[in-house]
């Protein structure tokens, strides 16, 4: 159930900016869009490579990460991306699909690479995720992720160390 709601969310929120960004039509819409993309690319650029020199100019100062890493900062997003590439250097992030308008951009992204168990489980993965950015004047000011929870149980499983599947209740049994 909660899978199809989450997939339900997904594509709504998908289907939401496409409508915004052809209900506006304006060419300066066009380019805050265009300038949420290019900034959006920076940090996917600055993951890619560890270089977060370009992240002042496509991050505001006063951005929030809101995912399981806690509430984070622009400086302490600079320093995730800094320890993500030393510790996953053979990571590969393919962009899938992009959706963007005037204030959001939805990314469905692709990734693949080794982890050394620092921030990632030990030894291989592949998984996907949806990463939606808020934007104020072509700079990000908020970021989600969110995962299937098919491919975080198994991450969940290797950083636990085990491969045992987890034991669903008894429905035969009565209270």
């Amino acid at each position: 159930m909660r899978k199809i709601f989450f997939t339900a969310v997904c594509f709504a929120l998908f289907f939401t900016a496409c409508n915004s960004a052809n209900k506006s039509g304006a060419s300066n819409d066009n380019s805050i869009t265009q300038k949420n993309l290019d900034a959006s690319h920076v940090v996917s650029n600055a993951f890619g490579t560890g270089d977060v020199s370009g992240i002042d100019s496509a991050v505001s100062s006063d951005f929030v990460d809101h995912t399981d890493r806690g509430d984070m900062n622009r400086d302490s997003l600079k320093s995730m991306i800094k320890m993500v590439h030393a510790t996953n250097k053979d990571m590969k992030m393919e962009t899938i699909k992009e959706l963007a308008d005037s204030e959001y951009v939805f990314s469905l992204m692709h990734f693949t690479g080794t982890g050394d168990g620092t921030m990632m489980p030990a030894g291989p993965y592949d998984m996907h995720a949806i990463e939606v950015v808020k934007f104020k004047d072509g700079k990000a000011v908020e970021h989600w992720e969110y995962m299937e929870a098919g491919e975080m149980m198994k991450m969940m499983e290797k950083m636990h160390g085990t491969n045992q599947k987890m034991n669903k209740p008894d429905s035969s049994k009565k209270k």
